[in-house]
């Protein structure tokens, strides 16, 4: 799924949990549909099988309902190496932890992030960008 939720996110779920893939840092975000805000919660900093412990630690604290993962695309659309990154930690999240993974397309999400992190009151881009795209699909929920 690409831009917001759809008609596939259950109305039961209230708290989210929303990813800023990356290779060495992902950035997390937590949020509600109630507030539809988010904020940000630091930064996973792991690569490869030793960010699923870290990931598994932050879903036990916060117990969301669903997850949420960014996927980066090019300006115009077009997917990149990135994106099917983004993808497949996706479909890994979907697999680990059972849990409904939505995907957003989150291509100005980093941009916007260093604009807003302060404000926010994020430390990272990562976990403000994760913020970013958290609120984005929360306010495409009906």
């Amino acid at each position: 799924m690409s831009g917001g939720a759809s008609s596939s996110v259950a109305t039961s779920a209230v708290s989210f949990m929303a990813f800023d893939f990356g290779l060495k840092r992902t950035g997390v975000a937590t949020g509600n549909r109630i507030t539809r805000s988010a904020t940000p919660q630091g930064v996973i900093r792991a690569e490869g099988k030793a960010r699923w412990p870290l990931v598994a630690e932050r879903i036990a604290q916060w117990q969301p309902d669903a997850l949420v993962v960014g996927v980066p695309f090019h300006p115009d659309g077009a997917p990149h190496e990135n994106t099917a990154r983004a993808r497949q930690f996706a479909r890994q999240l979907r697999g680990r932890f059972g849990l409904p993974v939505h995907e957003v397309d989150e291509r100005y999400s980093t941009t916007e992030a260093r604009e807003e992190m302060h404000t926010m009151g994020a430390k990272d881009v990562d976990a403000a960008s994760a913020a970013i795209i958290l609120e984005q699909f929360l306010r495409s929920l009906p």
